[in-house]
Formats: structure tokens, C-alpha cells, sequence
């Protein structure tokens, strides 16, 4: 189940075979980086995903609710106008406990 750091509830089901992958493409998008602009992690997810994950699905959409869960459980954070998401220690911890 997904949470939500909006809403402060669990919102979705998604499919394990998106979600790892989508997971891993944040995690390591923002790793490498530092930190991330919000309109760059669209382009970072595709391009670290296989390109058939997203025939018939929505990259935009599944790369946005597994952030906010990312968010909700404490591995990303955001901040700032435009939005810039980076790692928490929890999420630094995550990258290091699976590199």
C-alpha cells in the first residue's frame, strides 16, 4: 500500500514489478546527483527504467506516487520553490545498505 505525505493515508496498490524498479530509479536519480530537481525526475526514472515498463503505463504517474511514498517513509525529502527532492539519512542509508 502507498502512502501519502499529503494526505497522511495509505492511497494506492501498485504492482511490485513497478514499483521496485521506479524505487530504485529515485533512490539512484538523487544519489548520484545530491540532490534533484522535481521536473528532472520524470526524465531520470525513464531513462534508468526499461523503456518496455512504460508501453502501457504512465511514467509521470507511477514516477509521482512512488515519490511521495518515498517521501511518507522518510528516504526522500523535498524543499524549496521549484522543488528540489533529496535523500534523507534514511534514504542514504538505504543506497549503502543495498550498493
Amino acid at each position: 500500500m502507498m502512502k501519502n505525505p499529503n494526505t497522511g493515508r495509505d492511497d494506492r496498490r501498485i504492482s511490485v514489478a513497478i514499483y521496485e524498479p521506479v524505487r530504485g530509479a529515485i533512490l539512484g536519480a538523487i544519489g548520484d546527483a545530491g540532490s534533484l530537481l522535481y521536473s528532472e525526475l520524470n526524465q531520470q526514472v525513464e531513462a534508468r527504467t526499461d523503456p518496455e515498463m512504460w508501453a502501457s503505463s504512465s511514467v509521470a504517474w507511477y514516477t509521482v506516487s512512488v515519490k511521495l511514498h518515498l517521501e511518507a517513509i522518510g528516504l526522500v525529502s523535498r524543499s524549496g520553490s521549484p522543488q528540489r527532492l533529496e535523500l534523507t539519512d534514511l534514504g542514504r542509508s538505504e543506497i549503502a545498505r543495498k550498493g
